[in-house]
């Protein structure tokens, strides 16, 4: 034997590394990682390979830049280090096997990516700026799930109020519409008396409303005034409170001077049985 080799097969060791690394965004990190090994096949190591452990730091950086450089910065520094870690170990070992080593890889440990400390201060911006613009978009979720549901909300109580006002407006053109055919068959069988009731019932609707009167008197520029309110007041009750027979005789009594005489077809106002204290009204 010119040579002899003898080896722990059974110690684990390891072999640290760190460098700058170029992600898949085009940013540059610091990435720290260890890498534990055995010796599996002794004459493979000492024989197939000049410096297996060279050979495995060469294929240690190989694997890591492969994996960083496919990966997101994001992923690198946040929870993508364990997924990246088993990655890296499935690569070198294949590396390791195709250059046979004799060396089998138990495991590798992603440490903590950081940015180069010549750029820190600008990669903390950006992870600033991104992590306010997450929070922007979760704000906006979530304005997006609170006025959705109301603008829903509202959106159908209009529609059944509109359809509550169609059914309304409905009703009421049906019912207008059948009491315009009653009152057709009445009018055609006495066209005079219906047309004078309808013009005492719209004279009825009109004066319910009115609190004073102003009567035209033929021949004249003058109209009479009538302040019913208060005529009703010195009877001692208020506008629509004279609902005992005495009070409205009452006030047909005052009021009867003021209305055509029931003999006098020209429809003129009997002065002659109008107060004397009574003012006209220019």
């Amino acid at each position: 034997f010119d040579r002899k080799f003898q080896a722990n097969v059974t110690r684990e060791r390891s072999y640290s590394k760190q460098g700058q690394m170029l992600t898949e965004d085009e940013n540059i990190i610091e990435v720290p990682l260890t890498v534990q090994y055995k010796i599996s096949d002794l004459q493979a190591f000492v024989l197939n390979v000049e410096d297996p452990e060279a050979s495995l730091q060469h294929a240690t950086d190989s694997a890591v830049r492969h994996v960083v450089g496919s990966t997101a910065m994001d992923q690198v520094l946040t929870e993508g280090r364990e997924a990246m870690a088993g990655e890296v170990k499935e690569r070198l070992q294949r590396f390791l096997d195709n250059y046979g080593t004799g060396i089998i890889v138990t495991q590798v440990n992603l440490q903590s990516a950081a940015a180069p400390r010549e750029v820190q201060e600008a990669f903390d911006d950006v992870i600033r700026a991104r992590e306010d613009e997450q929070r922007a978009q979760n704000q906006a979720q979530q304005y997006s799930n609170q006025i959705i549901p109301e603008a829903r909300g509202e959106s159908q109580r209009q529609i059944e109020q509109a359809n509550a006002y169609r059914e309304e407006v409905i009703a009421e053109a049906t019912g207008n519409a059948s009491r315009f055919d009653q009152l057709l068959v009445e009018y055609q069988k006495a066209p005079e008396v219906t047309r004078q009731r309808l013009y005492i019932e719209a004279v009825e609707d009109v004066m319910t409303a009115s609190t004073k009167i102003m009567i035209d008197v033929e021949g004249g520029n003058n109209m009479l005034y009538l302040p019913l309110d208060k005529i009703m007041e010195q009877n001692g009750s208020g506008l629509g409170g004279a609902s005992s027979t005495q009070d409205l005789r009452a006030l047909a009594e005052q009021l009867s001077p003021y209305m055509p005489s029931a003999n006098n077809n020209s429809n003129s106002i009997d002065r002659s049985r109008v107060p004397t204290n009574t003012r006209g009204v220019r």
